[in-house]
């Protein structure tokens, strides 16, 4: 019989579906990518079809077989992680419903007004989270806008859920919702990781429409004939329940000690640190309290909904030149001065996520004609940094005992020695990059070894694989000025914030 000493791990990001096969060194043997298909008719309405999801779970899964020619009999276990505050549907049999209603799309804020005005703080302090355009007020809109899809649906579960249910053979009844995106799900009782009762009873929500709650280590299943046959791999694989996306990359990332930052620079912003405390923040509704994948560790975070796109939406979309590379905007980035010479970015395209602000929208403030390209593309990152400042705020406030003097960045910004630091000199704190980039695949393979228990440390592999690459100090000069431009920043916030309301 082989040796099952391979592992392999899906990613379901916004960009698209990366698959990665390890083996137990935590090596990356070699990697598969699909770009997704979002489905976007108008500004505000962004959806997938989950099918085309898994399909792409098949084609990249079997492209890992296909490179690599290993034996499919050596795969130990399959982990997945999936976008996080997004929701969907599936009928009794475990079959799609609705389509995957995305984390951008924000039809239900009227929805989220009915939450605000209800239980409103109550709700904060049970689910730990800011109450979005996310689960919750999803469910909700599927059953005020279409209550023959809300009744045929079973039950309502997270994106790598789905998956994880279809390559296993899953119905309804077997359904599952990790622990790590409870923060995301106004329905829950995050410390008790369970539904809240109450919440769902004032929505009128029926309760046997939520998955059972479990840790991302538990065994789900096994893989199907019919999905061994599809993607080329062997029937009767374990299949962990996994996490979401953001939890995964903080896991692989290393994010074990308290006290320690980390930016997820990716198609969303996300600024998380790590603490032991469930503090839910009613006061500045900014953060929300994201369980890590080990229990009794807490990630509060907030992100911009999209921030890494309005980097890709000046290239691609605003500049439409073929020729202009990140590089040759980084280079011109690089000889603007600190400041943009007082261009402000606001990074706001699909409204402001924590604090909620739906009607907010981006822009750029403060031109003339002496500004070019350079100051634009310059200013985008700041902005981005401003907003971080502004949850490092936050997060110092919660959690005073805590220095926060490093922060670890992670995803497709991190190679941006520019961008690096931009938020070294705007967060005051020394910033560091690692060799492996890919760390959501990381921590979702190690997730599912340890829940096949062929691991029993996670620290010492992790810790292992990630070497670092770089690291950058706060300069003293442009800590100073990165302070004042982020209070101008935070007034344009607040200036267009109600500008845009007048709009609606």
């Amino acid at each position: 019989m082989a040796q099952k000493d391979l592992l392999i791990a899906i990613d379901i990001g916004t960009q698209g579906t990366k698959a990665a096969l390890f083996d137990l060194d935590m090596q990356m043997i070699c990697t598969a990518f699909e770009k997704s298909k979002l489905i976007s008719p108008k500004p505000g309405v962004v959806w997938q079809e989950a099918d085309d999801i898994y399909l792409s779970c098949i084609r990249t899964i079997r492209e890992l077989m296909e490179k690599s020619s290993v034996s499919a009999n050596r795969i130990a276990a399959i982990g997945i992680d999936g976008q996080m505050a997004g929701i969907m549907g599936i009928d009794r049999d475990g079959e799609a419903s609705t389509y995957y209603d995305s984390w951008l799309d924000m039809r239900s804020s009227t929805q989220l007004d009915k939450f605000e005005g209800t239980l409103g703080i109550e709700t904060l302090k049970r689910s730990g989270g800011q109450v979005c355009c996310n689960h919750a007020t999803k469910i909700l809109w599927w059953k005020e806008n279409f209550p023959e899809t809300y009744e045929r649906t079973a039950k309502f579960v997270l994106l790598h859920s789905y998956i994880t249910g279809k390559m296993t053979g899953k119905k309804a009844q077997d359904a599952v919702f990790d622990y790590t995106c409870l923060h995301f799900n106004s329905f829950s009782d995050n410390m008790k990781k369970e539904w809240s009762k109450e919440t769902l009873d004032v929505f009128g929500i029926d309760s046997q429409k939520m998955p059972r709650i479990v840790s991302p280590f538990d065994i789900f299943g096994y893989t199907t004939k019919d999905f061994a046959n599809s993607s080329h791999i062997a029937m009767g694989i374990p299949v962990v329940a996994g996490a979401g996306d953001t939890a995964a990359s903080t896991f692989g990332s290393g994010m074990f000690a308290e006290g320690l930052l980390q930016d997820c620079a990716g198609t969303a912003s996300v600024m998380c640190c790590v603490v032991d405390n469930y503090v839910p923040d009613t006061k500045y509704k900014t953060l929300s309290m994201m369980r890590s994948p080990i229990d009794g560790l807490w990630l509060p975070l907030s992100y911009i909904n999209g921030g890494g796109l309005c980097l890709r939406w000046f290239k691609d979309d605003f500049l439409q030149d073929t020729n202009i590379t990140y590089e040759i905007l980084e280079n011109e980035a690089s000889q603007i001065s600190a400041g943009s010479d007082g261009v402000l970015f606001c990074p706001h395209f699909s409204g402001r996520v924590l604090p909620d602000d739906a009607t907010l929208k981006g822009g750029f403030l403060n031109l003339d004609f002496t500004h070019t390209r350079g100051h634009f593309y310059r200013s985008i990152m700041e902005g981005i940094a401003f907003e971080y400042q502004y949850y490092l705020s936050i997060i110092r406030k919660n959690y005073p005992h805590y220095p926060f003097n490093k922060m670890i960045t992670i995803g497709g910004g991190a190679n941006s020695t520019l961008f690096n630091q931009i938020k070294a000199d705007t967060l005051n704190v020394k910033v560091e990059t690692f060799e492996c980039g890919d760390t959501a695949l990381i921590g979702s393979a190690m997730i599912a070894g340890i829940g096949v228990k062929i691991f029993d440390n996670y620290q010492e592999p992790i810790t292992k694989v990630m070497k670092k690459r770089a690291e950058f100090l706060p300069a003293e000069e442009q800590t100073g000025l990165y302070a004042e431009y982020g209070n101008k920043y935070q007034q344009m916030i607040e200036y267009t914030s109600a500008l845009y309301k007048g709009f609606h």
